[in-house]
């Protein structure tokens, strides 16, 4: 099967800045699908006289440098950016869709620069009265909504290298946060933490001990 491809991606943005919308926020998530860290939503705002080239799926952009150097690019241009999240015990509380959802939420409340059209990816609105349209695969689709999936990958993959420091044994500096066999491996023999989300499978009711206490 071909591959899917996007020429214009800015397509979205030019008809409702044609219909007199200045204020398009692109919303997404990351993070949905892992065990352990939060799920991390960004809203981004285009200025329309400066979008950085390279703006696509934060998926298919090879390396974390390269997605970091972007997401500068990106706060550097933007007329609004935002990133909010939820933890684990709301991941637990509300399920993951609701979750994802509730963080795209958070991004739009929390704007200073309020949107007047929200771009959304996938196929789940947001609870919100703004006017807006669910795009699927709408990071490939939408500039807007690519920039939020570079913001917020970086951020959460930061994030979560920066626990791995804390919880060194299930390789979130490589994984993080999703299910992989080292991660797994990791659940078997040290436990849950406090940053796991204890709704999913987690293959094991170990709990995680602090190594001073498991050396006491």
């Amino acid at each position: 099967m071909q591959k899917e491809i996007h020429t214009d991606n800015v397509q979205f943005e030019k008809r409702l800045w044609a219909e007199g919308y200045d204020r398009i926020m692109g919303l997404d998530e990351v993070g949905r699908g892992c065990l352990a860290g939060p799920v991390v939503a960004a809203g981004v705002i285009m200025n329309p006289s400066k979008i950085p080239s390279g703006i696509t799926d934060s998926k298919t952009i090879k390396t974390h440098k390269q997605r970091f150097e972007i997401a500068q690019e990106i706060k550097e241009s933007a007329a609004f950016w935002v990133i909010q999240s939820c933890e684990p015990s709301e991941i637990d509380q509300l399920n993951i869709l609701r979750a994802s959802l509730f963080a795209m939420k958070k991004c739009i409340e929390s704007s200073t620069h309020p949107p007047d059209f929200l771009l959304i990816d996938g196929n789940k609105p947001v609870d919100s009265i703004i006017p807006q349209k669910t795009i699927i695969k709408g990071d490939l689709k939408s500039v807007t909504i690519g920039a939020a999936s570079i913001l917020a990958k970086v951020y959460r993959d930061e994030l979560m290298y920066q626990m791995h420091e804390l919880y060194p044994f299930y390789c979130w500096d490589s994984n993080v946060g999703y299910p992989t066999i080292a991660h797994y491996a990791g659940l078997q023999t040290h436990g849950i933490t406090p940053l796991h989300r204890r709704s999913f499978n987690l293959k094991t009711n170990l709990e995680y001990l602090p190594e001073t206490t498991r050396l006491s």
